[in-house]
Formats: C-alpha cells, sequence, structure tokens
C-alpha cells in the first residue's frame, strides 16, 4: 500500500476503513497529534538544551513518519536558524584566533541575519545609488537589493588600524585575511556555503562609519553565507612547482 514499511497497512480492508472514517470525518487514530506529542516535547527540551543533534534525529523520525502537525515544521525552522546560528559563531570564534603581529587583533565584524540582512541590502543600494553618478546601473542596483536576502547571514569584513603606527598596515590587512581563511576552513568542515566578495559598498570611504569603522580603519569585503543550493565545479589549480622557487646553495 505504500513504498515504506512505516506507510504500509496490515491490509487492503485496514486501509479501506481509514477511508471510509475520513468520508465521514471521524478522528483517525494514525492522525492523532497526542501521539506524537512525547516527542515534540523532546524536541522542544534538546534545542533548548543545545543537544542539536539529538532534535534533529527525532525532527526527522516524525517527518519521515509523515505526521501532520503544524508544531513540526515550526521547529524545523526554528531548529534550522539555532543550527546556522551556533555555525556561525564557531566561524567567528575560529577567526579570532588567527595571527597576528603585536597581538593586535585587527579584525572588526559586523554580521547581519534575519531582517538585519534587508537593512544590509537597502544601505549598500542606496549608498550605490548616492555615489554612482552617470554610471548607474537599475539591474546593479536590484542586484544589490536582492542578492543578501538568498543569504542566511552576511559578515562585513574590516580592519581597525592599530594606535601604533609602527606596525605596518600591511600586516594588519593580512592578519584579517588570515582570520577570513579561518572562517572559510571552519564553513567547509559544516558543509556551509560562503564566498567573500569585494563588491558593493567595500571601497565606499562614506560606507566605513556604517560598519564600525573610523576614518584609518579599512573595510575589506563581506562574506556571504547561506546553505548550499548548487555545488561549486571541482577545483582547478596549476602546479604548485610553477609558483616556487627552492634555493639550496
Amino acid at each position: 500500500m505504500a513504498k515504506l514499511p512505516l506507510h504500509r497497512f496490515a491490509s487492503a480492508r485496514e486501509f479501506g476503513e481509514i477511508l471510509k472514517k475520513a468520508l465521514r470525518n471521524e478522528p483517525i487514530e494514525y492522525f492523532d497529534s497526542s501521539r506524537i506529542q512525547p516527542r515534540i516535547e523532546r524536541v522542544k527540551k534538546a534545542q533548548s538544551d543545545g543537544d542539536f543533534q539529538f532534535a534533529r534525529d527525532v525532527l526527522n523520525e516524525l517527518e519521515a513518519e509523515g505526521h501532520i502537525d503544524p508544531q513540526i515544521p515550526l521547529l524545523r525552522i526554528q531548529l534550522d536558524q539555532a543550527i546556522q546560528q551556533k555555525t556561525v559563531r564557531q566561524l567567528l570564534e575560529n577567526a579570532n584566533w588567527a595571527p597576528n603581529h603585536k597581538q593586535t587583533e585587527p579584525w572588526r565584524f559586523t554580521v547581519f541575519t534575519g531582517d538585519g540582512l534587508g537593512t544590509f541590502a537597502r544601505f549598500q543600494a542606496e549608498k550605490y545609488r548616492e555615489e554612482a553618478g552617470a554610471s548607474f546601473a537599475k539591474d546593479k542596483y536590484e542586484k544589490m537589493l536582492a542578492n543578501p536576502l538568498l543569504c542566511s547571514h552576511i559578515i562585513s569584513i574590516g580592519m581597525k588600524r592599530h594606535a601604533d603606527k609602527h606596525i605596518p598596515e600591511m600586516e594588519e590587512i593580512a592578519a584579517v585575511a588570515c582570520a577570513v581563511q579561518n572562517m572559510y576552513l571552519t564553513a567547509t568542515a559544516y558543509g556551509v556555503g560562503c564566498y567573500w566578495t569585494t563588491g558593493g559598498v567595500t571601497f565606499s570611504e562614506s560606507a566605513k562609519a556604517f560598519f564600525g569603522l573610523g576614518e584609518e580603519d579599512k573595510l575589506l569585503g563581506f562574506l556571504y553565507a547561506g546553505v548550499i543550493a548548487i555545488p561549486s565545479p571541482q577545483g582547478q589549480r596549476t602546479p604548485i612547482d610553477e609558483k616556487v622557487n627552492w634555493v639550496r646553495h
């Protein structure tokens, strides 16, 4: 009667009786939400305790069994958001351990998520409109409004210039790049899609204050992160020997 054992009826007679009950608008035990309520409560408790793996396992079972309960899709959304938030937090924590000269820790991040994605999109689109002048392109403006909403998180990447100007600016920028690489590696480990872009308002001096940066600081772009919709093609590189010189004498 169905492909999966969980969805099979013991006999055609049993299946017919269920259909008759449905036609008479009578309650059907299989769809009685009270039967699954204990498991739903376990999902809620596990999520509250931060045990996302257990919550996901139980929720996967409920969905696979085909139960119809409005709490299930809501719990799925909440769980996915909680997992994403935990993952992004780990990206940032690992970024914080990047190497840097004299422990200046020059990286500065602003994280946009939820309604904040719209805030970011509107800011960059309007900033582009203000500064583009004769080169303004409507399709570019519309992409600036739409593309950020396809992500779960957008992280602005900033370099905070240290008061000690004896530290070369290049070293501070390199340290931030190391922090971003740490985020890239973490995202790969967790199966999160991301890319570092220097588009949008990256090179707008008047945009820096929006991201908590001062005049001497640098806005180095944005890390877009989210669920991978289309897997990236296999990476390609030319041989490393073409880029290395060995000096042995």
